[in-house]
């Protein structure tokens, strides 16, 4: 089985960025360390000044006055806790920083790298799922960077400067309090084991409780139109359950480290009291020194009484950087092709070649089968057919967001899988069935993809997709907010403010899919004269159920089942005897 590698070397190698930050923070929480453990040192010469006075250690250094002594170790107190906390400041503030710094270029690399994927790939996750990895679990990251790294090399400080002090001091004696280190560290490593998939397990369960959080917040008013309220909070409560279950069996190992732990402690400070102590009675063990010992025993080993509150959130963290680090190795499907595209030159002749796709879910099931067909330039062409025909599927593939399994497409000559994705889906408008506005005003979302349009040439492709009327007599006109995903706005509304949004890209293709599905008769005419006008000179690809709203077109490709059926003009297929267009025909105009 292949070894993987440990998450936060993964993170270390998507972070190298940072490297002099974490060098500097590392520094600094060594220097702190050393500051932070060095003023008990001078408890010690105290009791010595007191005890020996002019016999004191002070005084073999050449400070003979008692005076002096207290003066000097006053000093030297005074600098100490002055290094001390100026190093404290700068060690939290450059691990804070640091932090902040990591989560911001992951969350931002994450984010990136998701945008790249395949359209495919968010068919099949929970988009509560995908939050949770991009907000909580790089959330977690940061408390780790924050709280839980500087304390694991403080306490390793701790035990270096402790232990080897202990051991020029008084070898006889140091062992006693450094003999529970290694029995601490076994039982780290022995937790870290048990806690690793506890909390990926924990980390597993509150992605699928956001899901399902995310997608009942969404379909908020199907839920009250079908009063389904107790239904979804029941399922709420389950994944609530389950996420509580999980946490408990977590917590169960965790909560029990600290206890151990203590115990451990207990032997050792009480070693170092009892035999220390009778070292320095027998008067192998100067009293100072003694006193040092004892206090600094505490400080070695209490400590590490917090492994357990550091070991948890390191475990927490270890759980969310694999979650976020498997997303950001997830390799995108869809490549960019290396051939530039200049939209301006773009004429907008698409072809079909033997084109035919699969879902990877299902192979045995063709939805697009040995497809072929060609849309010159400035033509208008129509998709029409049963539900499941495989309409939108071609839309879909035109934009890349599929590959043709089989065959191929053609883009004035060039297939599309060489093109550069961005060249090739910025020379396509794409006008959906499924409009989506984003939360902000009327204005942000029209011009939305061509963010540097003015004022006036919003208003005119406003004015194209028949929308600016019922713009301007909104209550603030084109700096109305239209709510999450444009809630406070009619469909129709929605519909024609999509169509305006694809008039100000001004793309050399440009796609309807189903463009006037919710909108009403007279509405659905205007919008019909905007596109005889937009589609002048211009490649448009039409799908529609309403046969009236593609009897113009230059072309009228019938699908069934993925494969054409049939294709003509509309004068010329309603003339096919038993045709399926015909009959779709007669059955929208009333005609048996």
């Amino acid at each position: 089985m292949e070894k993987r590698t440990h998450p936060f070397r993964r993170l270390w190698q998507h972070a190298q960025d940072h490297q002099k930050s974490v060098n500097w923070a590392v520094i600094n929480t060594i220097l702190f360390k050393i500051f932070d453990l060095t003023p008990p040192l001078l408890i010690g010469t105290a009791v010595d000044v007191v005890v020996s006075r002019e016999n004191s250690m002070l005084a073999q250094f050449g400070i003979e006055s008692l005076s002096s002594q207290l003066w000097v170790l006053g000093g030297m107190t005074a600098f100490l806790w002055i290094g001390e906390s100026i190093f404290d400041y700068l060690n939290e503030m450059q691990w804070r920083n640091l932090a902040q710094s990591i989560q911001h270029d992951l969350r931002q690399d994450a984010y990136d790298h998701v945008q790249g994927i395949e359209l495919a790939y968010f068919e099949d996750q929970s988009i509560g799922g995908l939050m949770a990895i991009l907000n909580d679990d790089i959330n977690q990251l940061e408390r780790f960077l924050n709280q839980g790294a500087n304390r694991i090399i403080g306490l390793i400080m701790t035990i270096l400067v402790i232990g080897g002090s202990f051991l020029y001091i008084a070898p006889s004696v140091a062992w006693m309090a450094i003999l529970p280190i290694p029995f601490v560290a076994w039982g780290s490593i022995r937790f870290t084991s048990i806690l690793e998939p506890l909390y990926q397990a924990v980390r597993e369960k509150a992605g699928l409780m956001n899901g399902q959080l995310a997608n009942n917040l969404g379909g908020i008013a199907t839920i009250k139109s079908f009063t389904a309220e107790k239904y979804e909070s029941k399922r709420i409560r389950e994944f609530s359950d389950d996420y509580r279950t999980t946490n408990r069996s977590a917590i169960k190992y965790s909560a029990m480290f600290v206890p151990l732990i203590r115990m451990f402690i207990m032997g050792g400070f009480v070693a170092m009291i009892v035999f220390g102590g009778q070292l320095a009675l027998d008067g192998g063990l100067n009293v100072g020194l003694y006193s040092v010992m004892v206090f600094m025993t505490q400080r070695l080993l209490w400590p590490l009484t917090s492994l357990g509150e550091t070991l948890d959130t390191y475990q927490r963290a270890i759980a969310s950087t694999n979650r976020v680090m498997n997303l950001l190795e997830k390799a995108p499907q869809i490549q960019s092709g290396a051939v530039a595209l200049s939209t301006p030159q773009v004429s907008g002749d698409v072809v079909f070649e033997n084109a035919s796709f699969h879902y990877a879910s299902n192979e045995s099931v063709q939805v697009v089968n040995d497809f072929s067909i060609n849309i010159p330039a400035g033509s208008m062409a129509a998709f029409v057919g049963p539900t499941g025909a495989g309409k939108s599927t071609l839309i879909k593939l035109i934009l890349r967001f599929y590959d043709v399994t089989g065959g191929r497409i053609l883009l004035d000559g060039h297939d599309l899988r060489d093109l550069e994705l961005t060249d090739l889906r910025s020379a396509v408008g794409l006008v959906s069935q499924d409009v989506f506005l984003f939360h902000g005003t009327v204005l942000e979302n029209i011009a939305y993809g061509t963010f540097g349009a003015s004022m006036e040439q919003v208003v005119a492709a406003a004015k194209v997709a028949e929308a600016h009327e019922f713009i301007t007599q909104l209550a603030d006109g084109y700096d109305t907010i239209v709510g999450e995903r444009g809630i406070k706005l009619s469909g129709g509304q929605r519909q024609r403010i999509s169509i305006a949004r694809a008039v100000l890209k001004n793309p050399p293709i440009l796609i309807l899919d189903e463009a006037t599905s919710a909108v009403d008769n007279e509405t659905e005419a205007a919008i019909q004269r905007s596109l005889e006008r937009i589609a002048v000179d211009r490649t448009t690809i039409v799908i529609a159920h309403r046969l009236s709203t593609v009897r113009n077109a230059d072309q009228i490709f019938v699908l069934e089942q993925g494969q054409l059926k049939e294709h003509g003009t509309h004068d010329e297929l309603v003339q096919v005897e038993d045709g399926a267009y015909a009959a779709l025909w007669k059955v929208q105009t009333g005609v048996r």
